[in-house]
């Protein structure tokens, strides 16, 4: 049984040219969290900071569900949820930015970083100048340059009225290594860390996700399988090696154009990667994917194992691990 591809969605083929409205729609919480509210994130007995965190949330949303004795408070400019992984950092963010009365955007620390990069700083200042609240998921602190792009771009922002919730960025297999990074983030936007309350959160990984993941290839035959099995559905394949080079000719914040549409994605002759720049430019494929819950098969190398070991243990291994996950969730859902 042979693959007919002309029978699925080839991405390579797309070449998505969003307008600047097009891409501030993207800034949205992904599908995962499309119900989330403050109102149904329940919070752990045994981690009382959960329900602290949940109450801050509230203060700074305004909200009418906040405990009696902070009803009276001035909402605090802006709130910062630092945590460890599951906690519900992004379930709080997301029903923050859901219950907003008024402009609002929400979006991955690179989703904003990659918006930068796409319409120019100053673009970037009159574009989401225009909202009230920006919701910024995983704000990464690895990256020199990005971090202190970010800095910069809050400290335009917030003169105009503009709101800020952010979380932290721990990876799944942290292990409390550096899991609280609050310290970090108010070292590194200096100007406006004042205006942030930060909200330390504990707790376990409600998910229950696992530490390690066990390499795992698709064979040929269960390929063919998986995708005549979806004929009928929007569904995409590509070769892996196609895939980069199509991804190095399309500006990240495009990626999640290319899977416009699709509920699946097949990868063919998946090899491992030597090269960072692939390797940034894939991480930044798969958090489109799993913003998308695009579920993914693919073939050849193992894709959890596609980033070389001097790359779990560089600079940019919170990106790599946290891309790792999200490639674990993605081909077994």
């Amino acid at each position: 049984m042979a693959i007919d591809h002309a029978a699925f969605v080839n991405i390579t083929l797309r070449q998505p040219e969003p307008s600047i409205s097009q891409l501030l729609a993207q800034l949205a919480p992904p599908r995962e969290f499309t119900e989330a509210r403050l109102a149904n994130y329940v919070p752990h007995a045994e981690y009382p900071s959960q329900q602290h965190a949940l109450d801050r949330a509230r203060v700074f949303l305004g909200a009418s569900g906040a405990k009696k004795l902070f009803r009276r408070e001035t909402p605090p400019p802006g709130v910062y949820l630092d945590g460890g992984f599951g906690v519900g950092k992004t379930h709080l963010l997301a029903g923050i930015w859901h219950e907003f009365r008024g402009a609002k955007a929400f979006g991955s620390f690179i989703a904003y970083t990659s918006l930068i990069g796409a319409i120019g700083f100053a673009g970037a200042v009159e574009a989401l100048g225009k909202f009230q609240l920006l919701c910024i998921d995983e704000f990464e602190l690895d990256d020199p340059g990005d971090t202190m792009m970010m800095s910069r771009l809050l400290n335009e922002l917030a003169p105009k009225g503009v709101r800020f919730a952010a979380t932290s960025n721990t990876p799944p297999n942290a292990l409390g290594e550096g899991r609280f990074a609050a310290a970090d983030f108010q070292r590194e936007i200096l100007g406006i860390s004042n205006q942030f309350e930060m909200v330390r959160i504990d707790g376990e990984d409600h998910r229950h996700r696992p530490v390690t993941l066990e390499p795992v290839s698709t064979s040929q035959f269960e390929l063919e399988a998986w995708l005549q099995s979806r004929v009928n559905t929007q569904t995409g394949i590509v070769d892996f090696g196609a895939l980069l080079k199509h991804l190095s000719t399309i500006h990240p914040s495009r990626y999640g154009f290319l899977l416009e549409g699709l509920g699946a994605l097949a990868i063919e002759s998946v090899h491992q990667l030597d090269d960072q720049v692939d390797a940034l430019r894939l991480v930044a494929f798969i958090d489109r994917a799993y913003e998308a819950q695009v579920a993914i098969r693919a073939t050849g190398h193992p894709l959890t194992d596609v980033f070389a070991p001097k790359y779990l243990s560089g600079g940019y291994r919170k990106k790599y691990l946290r891309a790792v996950s999200r490639i674990g969730a993605l081909t077994s859902a």
